[in-house]
């Protein structure tokens, strides 16, 4: 999935009353594999370097067992779709994938037409299981290319070249219908000509989908803590800028913050968190957000691999759990829809919080006179401004 922006920390509009939720949002399962050959520089994700062979017999256990444990809360509702996420889920085996998609089947109600993805680093071992993984019953691959350009890859801190991101390229194009390459701008070094160029070499592949987003330093990383020499922020607007067009041009629609993809190959389980449906998270350190009539839930899988196969062991898979108040509900689904291009319909905001969108009519028509949003009887989405500046237009729905 791609990168989210800093979102802020103030106080959400306020609400008020007791929540019930008339229909159960469209449900998403998205299975952690915290395990990376090494940690890269720039990551603020859970992953772990795995000093060698991955305990994989004892994770697919845990994640069954987890996935039972969760059971009750999703009773006779359908699963969507799957992403396997990481981390670097291509570390495991296509038979351990195999087992997890057949268990999920067997305990879950998997839709038949579910989206199956999963991401998967360029390294030769891991391309060579591409036809194992579409096999075992994987319908979309994510590839996390970042670059074609050797030094680039050099200073991400990336162990394949671009000789390998153009084979595993090649494989996923060969082995599956639907893929995703994700690309980045603004690397130390990088020049408008070399951003393009990026996007070229991946187009020449024909994915059905790219992810492409700036490099920004997060907290906590070793780019944090000694930051290379980035572009300055007008070069990495035109790469932007030229980037889109660029994709525009090729027949891609820019529909997410990042995301670009041909048309009917948008990714159906991202779309699902902009629209603020629910998601099953399991795996180490894996969040889930579960609708029940009354009540919104959030959770957490305990954080550290080793902690979670122990704690999972004693059939205690949650680290965190807790209720989302009523009153953060408004503002954390409009924070996710209004990351689309085409925005939400007016009924969708009722539906996933349980309250009437008149509570935020004085905002919206605020945000609509400072050229921000598009407000309409079926649609309430950003303008291009409003897509520029998405924290700008999020600040309208906060209280001072």
């Amino acid at each position: 999935m791609a990168r989210t922006i800093p979102i802020f920390a103030q106080k959400p509009v306020s609400t008020a009353g007791i929540l019930e939720f008339k229909v159960s949002p469209p449900l998403a399962l998205y299975v952690h594999v915290p395990w990376c050959v090494q940690k890269c520089p720039y990551c603020d994700f859970n992953s772990h370097e795995a000093n060698g062979a991955i305990p994989e017999r004892q994770y697919v256990d845990a994640l069954i067992a987890d996935l039972q444990s969760a059971l009750p809360l999703i009773w006779g509702r359908p699963v969507v779709s799957v992403f396997f996420g990481g981390g670097t889920p291509s570390l495991l085996s296509p038979a351990a994938i195999d087992e997890l998609l057949a268990a999920f089947r067997a305990l879950a109600m998997l839709a038949p037409d579910a989206e199956i993805t999963l991401e998967a680093n360029p390294g030769t071992v891991e391309a060579e299981k591409f036809a194992g993984f579409r096999a075992a019953g994987v319908n979309r691959l994510s590839l996390g290319i970042q670059s074609f350009n050797d030094d680039h890859l050099t200073a991400l801190g990336r162990i394949h070249g671009a000789a390998e991101a153009k084979r595993a390229a090649q494989l996923a194009g060969e082995h599956f219908d639907s893929f995703n390459l994700d690309l980045m701008y603004g690397l130390p070094g990088q020049t408008l000509e070399q951003a393009l160029s990026d996007v070229d070499t991946a187009l020449s592949f024909q994915p059905s989908h790219l992810s492409c987003y700036q490099l920004t330093l997060e907290p906590n990383t070793r780019f944090a803590a000694f930051p290379p020499e980035l572009p300055e922020g007008d070069l990495c607007a035109d790469m932007q800028e030229a980037i889109e067009t660029r994709l525009a041009a090729a027949g891609f629609s820019n529909y997410e913050t990042s995301a670009f993809a041909r048309a009917g190959k948008q990714c159906r389980h991202n779309l699902n968190y902009w629209y603020f449906g629910d998601y099953l998270g399991i795996g180490a350190g894996a969040h889930s957000k579960l609708t029940l009539h009354d009540r919104v839930l959030r959770q957490m899988r305990w954080k550290h691999p080793n902690a979670y196969l122990d704690n999972v062991q004693q059939g205690q898979p949650l680290q965190e759990s807790r209720e989302i108040a009523g009153s953060e509900l408004p503002f954390e689904f409009l924070m996710n829809a209004l990351r689309l291009a085409d925005g939400f319909h007016p009924s969708q905001f009722e539906a996933r919080t349980a309250q009437q969108l008149q509570r935020i009519v004085p905002q919206l028509k605020a945000a609509e006179r400072e050229g921000l949003l598009e407000v309409g009887p079926e649609k309430i989405a950003p303008t291009l401004k409003g897509r520029r500046f998405l924290n700008v237009l999020l600040e309208r729905f906060l209280e001072s």
